[in-house]
């Protein structure tokens, strides 16, 4: 909720200096960015339902293509001979895939309402809007009181350094926004290029969760290499879904985020990578999340304290 403040913040700041009521503004903003959310996620899940639904049903005809590739060289090599009985399992899949569906349905809502789970996540889904909502209608008055409590002999140099990492902070997320729009337009470019169906809808789901780190790639790749899997027979168009990935990886990586996030934050592009190797080391995935906001504010900490030594 906080971070989401944070981001609409601007907004609500802006349409305060028209005249527009920050109440009614903290509004509109907090209804916008659930839409987003919402659509993002009806979005995600029926893909990847129709996915799993698809790969499921194609399972045994991948199996038995795999088989007939790989048992002529075990029987050869080695002779032993594969015989899988996959009509079968195709009948058995098609036959129980609607009772597991509805059954596994069934024991996830049965664990759910019986335990603290549901709980949890109805408890987090009603505080994030209301702590936003609050947070950013009195955002300026908590920052205030915020600076009530510094010593007055501190509060200028306060206000200097926290007023130079809202600005990076701010460049951070311009730099992140711009990232994701142009990996979502490469991914849904390249997937339409190596001819995948759902080109468009899996590459821009992918660019538009590189923000979480390891979250979009992986669940992209997935969602392309089941796509491939289920639209293609040989190899060639796999292939073609990994490499697209791969490069796309690499252009996030080693290119984007160094000079579009690293440049606009005053980070140089080693330091950026140097900052996401070290704090994913450290604090795993929460690490990397917060890598390059984190690594941005201690370098607006340690330009003041070179420019007070050197002042010295």
């Amino acid at each position: 909720g906080a971070i989401l403040a944070y981001l609409g913040t601007p907004i609500v700041t802006w349409a305060a200096g028209k005249g527009i009521a920050r109440g009614l503004t903290t509004t509109i903003v907090v209804l916008f960015f659930g839409l987003i959310l919402t659509a993002l996620f009806l979005v995600l899940i029926p893909l990847v339902q129709a996915e799993v639904m698809l790969a499921a049903k194609r399972l045994p005809e991948l199996g038995a293509q795999a088989t007939g590739a790989v048992s002529p060289w075990l029987q050869q090599q080695f002779g032993v001979t594969l015989a899988l009985d996959f009509e079968s399992l195709k009948t058995l899949v098609s036959e129980n895939m609607v009772d597991a569906r509805e059954l596994s349905l069934r024991l996830l809502a049965g664990v759910r309402s019986g335990g603290m789970i549901l709980v949890t996540v109805l408890v987090n889904l009603v505080l994030i809007p209301v702590v936003m909502f609050y947070l950013l209608r009195d955002w300026d008055m908590i920052g205030e009181r915020v600076y009530a409590l510094v010593p007055r002999d501190w509060l200028a140099k306060v206000r200097a350094i926290g007023g130079d990492i809202d600005s990076v902070l701010a460049e951070f997320l311009r730099g992140q926004l711009l990232v994701m729009l142009v990996l979502a337009a490469y991914y849904a470019l390249a997937l339409s290029l190596a001819g995948l169906d759902r080109a468009v809808a899996i590459g821009v789901l992918t660019g538009l969760l590189v923000f979480i780190p390891y979250v979009g790639f992986g669940l992209g790749l997935i969602l392309g290499v089941i796509a491939a899997l289920l639209q293609w027979s040989g190899w060639g168009g796999f292939v073609a879904v990994l490499a697209v990935y791969g490069i796309g990886q690499l252009l996030e990586g080693y290119v984007l985020i160094p000079y579009l996030v690293g440049d606009r934050i005053g980070l140089h592009p080693l330091a950026v990578i140097f900052a996401l190797l070290a704090f994913g080391q450290l604090f795993g995935f929460a690490g990397v999340l917060l890598a390059l906001p984190a690594s941005a504010a201690l370098l607006v900490g340690l330009r003041h304290l070179r420019a007070a030594y050197v002042e010295s």
